[in-house]
């Protein structure tokens, strides 16, 4: 139990829910960002397992736009942790709704998992200050949920690679890497396709590295660290060959950083009279 509910400084919390709900701002506008065109043209949409589980509505131009302020509103509100219960459970349902509108066409990125348990699990704690060093089991479960969220979308990610091969190795030893490239031509992947083992080599280190990525959990200081490092390069190395970002996952490993010792400085009055 312990492990599951560390005690972890409560600035953490204040410093996530800052970066998360502003994250979501922009992940409306930059990536799920169909969700208005569902409403528009309803006929797109094809609603998925939890949109069928609990009969949620089909998307109109009235409830997605409504939805779309309700979420501005709530996000704004969350980022500058006041009202953190009321915004937060807010925003949780709300944006797990834009998600599931945006994603009915066919395609769900996984990316988004992460993102989604971290917005449903902040709202738990209640009051947190960037300076609270204050240590806090509620903060640590919540913590140590999203970090199994982000780990377990890489470690899903290598199952459903075996599966996509009937159970064999016959995804690390395929094309699938020379396929992506040529889909998404650009000069890195194209000078790379030049070097077949290259690709050969990245296939084997990216699922291998998947598969071991649950040791990161029990890694501490800079061991942890160093996998973090890996795992963020693995990203920069799938943009520049690929174009694909996993920002919303990527935004999420910083739950596994010391967010509470960034210093926030304290405005005096006298600094305030002087720029008065």
């Amino acid at each position: 139990m312990t492990w599951f509910t560390p005690s972890i400084a409560r600035g953490r919390i204040a410093w996530l829910r800052t970066v998360l709900y502003l994250f979501v701002i922009l992940d409306m506008h930059a990536f799920v960002r169909d969700t208005l065109l569902k409403g528009e043209h309803p006929g797109l949409y094809q609603p998925l397992f939890l949109a069928r589980l609990f009969d949620l509505p089909k998307p109109t131009v009235a409830n997605t736009t409504t939805l779309y302020f309700v979420l501005i509103a709530a996000c704004l509100v969350g980022a500058t942790n006041y009202f953190p219960r009321i915004a937060g459970w807010i925003v949780a349902p709300a944006f797990t709704w834009w998600v599931l509108i945006g994603m009915s066409d066919g395609k769900v990125d996984h990316d988004h998992m992460a993102l989604v348990i971290a917005l449903w699990v902040l709202p738990t704690v209640g009051k947190a200050s960037y300076r609270d060093r204050s240590p806090s089991e509620a903060a640590g479960w919540v913590i140590r949920c999203i970090q199994l969220c982000v780990i377990a979308t890489y470690f899903l990610s290598a199952i459903a690679k075996l599966r996509s091969g009937h159970w064999t190795l016959a995804w690390p030893s395929s094309a699938v890497l020379t396929w992506a490239i040529v889909r998404r031509p650009n000069a890195v992947g194209e000078f790379v396709l030049q070097y077949p083992w290259m690709l050969h080599v990245m296939q084997w280190v990216g699922i291998v590295a998947e598969f071991c990525s649950p040791v990161i959990l029990w890694l501490k200081g800079r061991w942890q660290l160093f996998g973090a490092l890996f795992f963020l390069g693995f990203h920069a190395a799938t943009t520049a060959l690929l174009g694909i970002h996993f920002l919303p996952t990527v935004v999420c490993w910083l739950a596994f950083a010391p967010l509470e010792r960034i210093r926030v400085p304290r405005l005096r009055r006298s600094y305030l009279a002087a720029a008065g």
